[in-house]
Order: structure tokens, then C-alpha cells, then sequence
């Protein structure tokens, strides 16, 4: 197979110090895969087929390798910087302490991949694939990871700070300390996480979907759940001083001695509800249910039942 069909002329001719691009894929049809540290920077390789090869420490800032197939390949510690990976097949590579700045990685097929301390910070990976893949540590500040699979991804200790992950599904992913300082979560979709005693303080939740998660003890005053689904959701103990939970669907969640003081429950709905032992003034709800739902209990200071609940108070 002629794999230099593949490349757009002209060449830009690249060193390291005598390998250049036609030399590269000539080598790599002989059947060599090892090219360590070269100096690829700015070259068109899109569409490439360049499967299990190594390009660990290579400088390949502003590269093309828009729909490359790059499968199990090594690019730790690669200065992928501004490159272009759109649509690339980049699954159970390894990109360790990879610097991604500002890459395109949208719609790109990272699968099983090995980020671990990649730097994403400003990087587009807008409708891509990370499923299962380890990004422990790495940096994602101001990402776009919007419609992003991140479904049973290891993410711990990840920075999210001010990325916009709308729509991107975190669904059995690992989040231990994991910061999300800014970061826009609406219409995420996050289900059997664990989310005990994070920060998320003032976190926009709106219309997302967090079934089945424990977010005991979590830092959440101020945060946005709107609209949200927290269908059977562990927040006992969770601070929601002033968050917004207007339209918000709590069915089957615990929130018992939950901080819940100035939180807006405006047509929030509390089917199976567990309410013991909550920090709340029952002024604060009783103007959102009708009164036949509530009764005040005096077995817990600043307490109430919820009626029609399968938990007694």
C-alpha cells in the first residue's frame, strides 16, 4: 500500500536530522516504528496511517493529522500544541505529560487512551470519544468538551476549571479531586459517580441528569440545578446554602442533614424524598408545597415530613 497517497503535496520538508516526511513513511512501510524526538512541526499529515508507532518527545506543534489513524501509538511527552487531530483514530495511544494546548481534538476516537498529566488547557474536544480513557491529572482548563464521552474515564484530580462541558456524558467516571472552578456542566448527563465532599460551589447544573450518585458532604451553596433530574441522589450532609433548585426533580434522593437554608425549591418535586434532620427552616419550602404535603415534625429540630414518601420521619 502506498501510504504517500495519503499526504498533500507539497512536502514540507522536516529534519531530524535527515528524516523528512516521505522518508518517515518510506521507513514505516519497511516496517519500522520507532522515530522518537523528531522535528515535525507544522507538516500536513492528514488522513496518515501511522498505527503503532512511536513519536514519544517529538515536536509536532501545529501538525496536521486531522483524520490520521494513530492506533496504539506513543506521543508522550510530544508538543502537540495547536495541532490539528480532528476525527483522528487515536484509541489505546499513549499521551503521557503530552503538551495539547490549544489542540483541535474535535470528534477525535481516543478510546483506552492514556492521558495521564496531558496539558488541554484551551483545547477543543468538542463530540470526541475518551471512553475509558485515563486522564488522571490532567489539564483541562478552559476546554471545550461539549458532547465529550468521558463514560467510565479515570478522571482524578483533573482541572475542569472554566471548560465548558455541556452535554458530555460522565457516567461512571472516576472524579476524585476533581475541580470544576467555573466550569459550565449543563445537560451533562452523570450517572453512579462519586462526587462526595467535592467543591462545586456554584457550579451550573442546569438540566442535567444525576442519577444514582453520591455527592454526600459536597461543597454546593450557590450551585445551579435547575430543571435537573437527582433522581436517588446520596446528599446527606451536602451544603446547599442559596443553590437553585427551581423545577428540580429529587425523586428518591437523600438529603438528610443536608444545608439547605435560602435554596430555591420552586416546583421541585419530592416524590420518596428523605428529609431528616435537614438544616432548613420549613418557611423556606412551605411557600413552594402545597401545605398538605408538609407536616412538621418536632423529632428534629428545623426538620419536616414530606407525605406520600416511603420514608417516615
Amino acid at each position: 500500500m502506498d501510504l504517500l497517497r495519503f499526504i498533500k503535496l507539497p512536502f514540507l520538508s522536516v529534519s531530524n536530522p535527515t528524516m523528512n516526511i516521505s522518508h518517515l513513511l518510506r521507513q514505516y512501510e519497511q516496517g519500522y516504528r520507532e522515530f522518537p524526538e523528531l522535528d515535525l512541526s507544522g507538516a500536513d499529515l492528514s488522513r496518515v496511517m501511522l498505527i503503532c508507532v512511536d513519536l514519544s518527545r517529538s515536536n509536532l506543534m501545529g501538525i496536521n493529522l486531522s483524520r490520521g489513524f494513530l492506533t496504539k501509538s506513543n506521543l508522550s511527552q510530544a508538543s502537540l500544541n495547536w495541532a490539528d487531530l480532528s476525527y483522528a483514530k487515536m484509541s489505546q495511544s499513549q499521551l503521557i505529560k503530552t503538551d495539547l494546548t490549544k489542540a483541535n481534538l474535535t470528534g477525535a476516537f481516543m478510546v483506552k487512551s492514556i492521558l495521564i498529566k496531558a496539558k488541554l488547557s484551551g483545547a477543543n474536544l468538542s463530540h470526541s470519544n475518551l471512553r475509558s480513557a485515563d486522564l488522571s491529572y490532567a489539564n483541562c482548563c478552559g476546554a471545550n468538551l461539549q458532547k465529550i464521552n468521558l463514560r467510565e474515564a479515570n478522571l482524578t484530580g483533573v482541572n475542569f476549571n472554566w471548560a465548558n462541558l455541556s452535554q458530555a456524558r460522565l457516567s461512571c467516571a472516576n472524579l476524585q479531586e476533581v475541580s470544576f472552578f467555573g466550569a459550565n456542566l449543563s445537560h451533562t448527563f452523570i450517572k453512579d459517580v462519586d462526587l462526595s465532599y467535592a467543591d462545586l460551589e456554584g457550579i451550573n447544573f442546569e438540566k442535567c441528569r444525576l442519577g444514582s450518585s453520591n455527592l454526600q458532604g459536597a461543597k454546593l451553596q450557590g450551585a445551579n440545578f435547575q430543571g435537573a433530574k437527582l433522581h436517588h441522589i446520596n446528599l446527606r450532609g451536602a451544603n446547599l446554602q442559596g443553590a437553585n433548585l427551581r423545577d428540580a426533580d429529587l425523586e428518591g434522593s437523600d438529603l438528610t442533614n443536608a444545608i439547605i437554608e435560602d435554596a430555591d425549591f420552586t416546583n421541585a418535586k419530592f416524590n420518596e424524598t428523605k428529609v431528616i434532620g435537614t438544616h432548613l427552616a420549613p418557611q423556606t419550602i412551605l411557600p413552594n408545597l402545597p401545605r398538605s404535603q408538609v407536616h412538621e415534625t418536632s423529632k428534629y429540630v428545623g426538620s419536616f415530613e414530606l407525605l406520600q414518601t416511603g420514608f417516615a420521619v
